[in-house]
């Protein structure tokens, strides 16, 4: 399966740490595993998926993406403003 990031999801992680960066590789060799394994969104949000999980007792959000063997990794960050974040960058692709 090829992975493609978004700029958005790649400045969000540089901000991470390393156990950080360990969480979240770890979320996304799930995803990899079950691609269906967050849930699907409906409205205009209808084609993302979003996967939660912890990184240091902190609730984080993994938007993404998957068809013909492509995951497309959108969005990551805790709630507070992800969707009206999620909605801008799916808006203005």
């Amino acid at each position: 399966m090829k992975i493609v990031q978004s700029r958005l999801f790649e400045q969000k992680v540089k901000k991470l740490t390393k156990s950080g960066k360990a969480e979240l590789d770890a979320a996304i060799r799930i995803i990899i595993e079950q691609p269906a394994v967050g849930e699907q969104k409906k409205g205009d949000l209808k084609t993302v998926y979003v996967y939660k999980f912890r990184i240091n007792k902190t609730m984080y959000l993994l938007a993404y993406r998957f068809s013909s063997g492509i995951l497309e990794l959108i969005i990551l960050g805790p709630h507070e403003n992800y969707y009206k974040d999620l909605k801008n960058y799916l808006q203005n692709r």
